[in-house]
């Protein structure tokens, strides 16, 4: 298991994933997202957030995870932090496939978030 993230350290990056399913398969792939992609980018992360939009047939998530610097992003994503690492089964469940992920520097924070489960 790895190293839980220094929780002292603040996020400047935050990297953000986007992928639509169908509606039927929704519910399946929340959770597989949840489990396969979310948790364990929760052990490189200093954090991580899943969200969820249901439309009319289809379903869009988002995740974004935070990082004190592009270069801790960049020893999870490799040299390009936005390249995909699309997880096993993504191909089954999405729409289409994302391409790209965003890259945004944080400029402001206000507030607490806490964990949802």
């Amino acid at each position: 298991m790895a190293a839980s993230p220094d929780v002292s350290l603040r996020p400047t990056i935050a990297r953000i994933w986007r992928g639509r399913t169908t509606a039927a398969k929704a519910d399946a792939y929340a959770s597989y997202l949840y489990d396969v992609g979310v948790k364990p980018l929760a052990e490189k992360a200093l954090g991580v957030q899943m969200f969820r939009e249901d439309r009319e047939g289809e379903t869009e998530f988002v995740t974004i995870s935070y990082w004190e610097s592009v270069d801790a992003m960049s020893r999870f994503a490799g040299k390009d932090p936005r390249r995909i690492h699309h997880l096993e089964r993504d191909a089954e469940f999405l729409i289409e496939l994302p391409e790209s992920v965003q890259v945004l520097h944080i400029t402001a924070a206000l507030g607490k978030l806490g964990e949802v489960a």
